[in-house]
């Protein structure tokens, strides 16, 4: 083979190859890999997954309800249930075979059913559920299935050799609201304290609006490497979620 045929043979190997691996980083991010109608899994970061359900409501119709699932290893920690128990028996036959992970807690953020309405599910195979003591409190109040085990102000669980936490700023949403946070891959779950861009006050029943804005501003001065924001209803993004939430309660 002639000399200018062997670099053109390896010129459109590498071109290959750096196409495959551009593919590869593309489908690994930011795409939806399930769709049952019923429920949603989108992956937002190489250990991190978006899973959203859906709940039915008078003053806002089909509700789409974002939780998060982060992973390392065979393990996962799952923020947030679908609204109901059989979205998050499909959740957990997910997570089981497609994972092929063991889920080791599962942490809803406040006590709306759209962030615990499946903890059932999750509680009849013995999977350990955490929240906020206000949360337990409040969903206890409320004759619903509440987390097993509370904290009080924040509290850190073991995924494999990392770190996975959840914390209490403040009030905003509700009296109880905490949010997820994964610094493998610097993802903060705000669940409905956090609004998408562009989004209204949404319901506003349970809220501590007068505080919400400042509560928004100590998340943004605590994680200040974030790259990925989650809200509880809508599009995940950065850190702008956090600024457009607290300019959009500022003063009220």
């Amino acid at each position: 083979m002639k000399v200018h045929e062997s670099l053109l043979v390896f010129l459109m190997v590498s071109l290959s190859v750096l196409s495959c691996g551009t593919d590869r980083t593309e489908t690994i991010t930011d795409k939806e890999i399930y769709n049952s109608g019923k429920l949603i899994i989108t992956r937002v970061a190489e250990h991190s997954f978006i899973h959203t359900s859906f709940k039915q409501t008078n003053d806002f119709g089909n509700v789409p309800c974002n939780g998060l699932v982060v992973r390392n290893g065979d393990e996962v920690i799952v923020f947030d249930t679908p609204t109901n128990d059989e979205y998050a028996r499909e959740l957990i036959r997910w997570i089981r075979d497609t994972l092929h992970c063991r889920i080791t807690a599962v942490v809803p953020t406040h006590f709306h059913d759209d962030c615990l309405g499946g903890l059932n599910a999750f509680d009849e195979l013995g999977i350990a559920s955490y929240g906020h003591v206000k949360t337990i409190e409040l969903a206890n109040k409320d004759s619903v299935f509440a987390p097993r085990n509370g904290f009080k102000d924040s509290i850190v669980l073991n995924l494999g050799n990392q770190e996975v936490m959840a914390k209490f700023h403040g009030e905003g949403h509700t009296k109880d609201n905490v949010v997820g946070y994964f610094p493998a891959d610097e993802i903060l779950f705000g669940g409905c304290l956090i609004k998408e861009v562009g989004a209204g006050k949404g319901y506003l029943g349970d809220a501590n609006v007068s505080d919400w804005s400042a509560t928004v501003e100590k998340i943004r001065e605590a994680y200040p490497n974030l790259g990925i924001v989650v809200p509880g209803h809508g599009k995940h993004g950065s850190k702008d979620l956090l600024d457009f939430t607290i300019n959009l309660f500022k003063g009220s």
